[in-house]
């Protein structure tokens, strides 16, 4: 599978997410959804929808007069593969500078500096 089939646009992502949080949605279901957020047209949405089975995000299941579409992948395997493309484009595959700059620049609270302490120490032994 081509890298660009394995990454999604801002709008693939937004579609997704909707279906994984749904477990599994209908064109209506994730229109309706999207629509609530911001102006979207429906037959962008089934386009868009139909472009994510093509590229193997997700199935369709025709046996009902409405369509149902499940997720084909897990969330979390997206999610890492587009931050790895990110860290591989913008830091040349180097994740430390992206760490660095995600505790410089963000306001964490003291828990969160603790959590990652805690996966440090671990991913260190």
């Amino acid at each position: 599978m081509s890298k660009e089939k394995d990454m999604l646009t801002d709008a693939e992502l937004e579609i997704m997410q909707v279906i994984w949080e749904k477990g599994k949605a209908t064109v209506r279901d994730v229109y309706e959804t999207l629509n609530e957020r911001r102006k979207v047209a429906y037959t962008t949405v089934l386009t868009m929808m139909k472009l994510l089975e093509h590229k193997g995000f997700l199935s369709r299941d025709d046996s009902e007069r409405t369509h149902v579409y499940r997720p084909r992948r897990q969330r979390q395997r997206v999610v890492s593969a587009m931050v790895n493309d990110f860290v591989e484009r913008v830091f040349q595959g180097a994740s430390r500078p992206l760490l660095m700059h995600l505790i410089e620049e963000n306001d964490l609270s003291a828990e969160e500096i603790d959590q990652l302490a805690e996966l440090a120490r671990r991913k260190k032994q």
